[in-house]
């Protein structure tokens, strides 16, 4: 069965691709596994409009312009990651309490781990839109994934403050899952900012090296 990637010309539809099948199937089941048993539904739905419109836009959009499967999976991967931590709120996650553990920290980093996912995993299908789907120039679709990354950190955190202080007040603690540090916004910020760095570096590395093989 082809893996696809930006690159690869060939497209398969849903009913005959079963790399894209298995990525649903896989989130689907993540999906349902977190909201069963959540600690705090009014959370959960907070925590996963994001998904639902991010859902939307790829399903949406999915007749016009279909991703290659290596951007469907590393999305699949940041969604599961995402509700994973939606199911018992960012600071109480069960995995970053064994970090915590394992490697003793002095927070939980669960939340620390998944913006810096959202750039690293999120800068590759980024980055295939603008450049085969948009069809930008290329230097404008390695940076814009970089540039979007950090503005929509920003506004995220924008959203959490009115969530926490404005909209929906008894939430706002398990929303923002700040854990006593001050400076949490900026280092999410930083950490998704980073993350997308390295995505697209990593990647025109790659290119790189894979254009001096080709010469050889």
């Amino acid at each position: 069965m082809p893996f696809t990637i930006a690159i690869s010309r060939e497209r398969k539809m849903l009913k005959q691709n079963r790399w894209l099948q298995a990525f649903i199937v896989v989130f689907v089941i993540c999906w349902i596994n977190s909201y069963i048993g959540n600690t705090d539904t009014s959370n959960w739905l907070l925590e996963n409009t994001l998904v639902f419109l991010f859902l939307g836009f790829l399903i949406f959009t999915y007749k016009k312009y279909q991703f290659s499967d290596l951007s469907y999976l590393l999305i699949c991967i940041y969604l599961c990651l995402h509700v994973y931590g939606s199911k018992y709120t960012y600071a109480e996650n069960p995995f970053g309490y064994w970090l915590k553990d394992a490697l003793d920290l002095p927070r939980n980093h669960y939340d620390r781990i998944v913006h810096f996912s959202f750039g690293f995993l999120l800068a590759y299908p980024m980055r295939e839109m603008f450049l085969k789907w948009l069809k930008f120039p290329a230097w404008v679709a390695w940076t814009l994934p970089i540039e979007i990354t950090l503005s929509i950190s920003a506004f995220y955190e924008l959203i959490e403050w009115a969530v926490a202080d404005i909209l929906f007040k008894e939430q706002g603690a398990a929303y923002l899952g700040t854990q006593g540090d001050i400076w949490d916004a900026q280092k999410d910020i930083f950490l998704a900012f980073s993350g997308a760095i390295i995505a697209t570096t990593i990647v025109s590395v790659i290119k790189k090296v894979g254009n001096i093989n080709e010469a050889q």
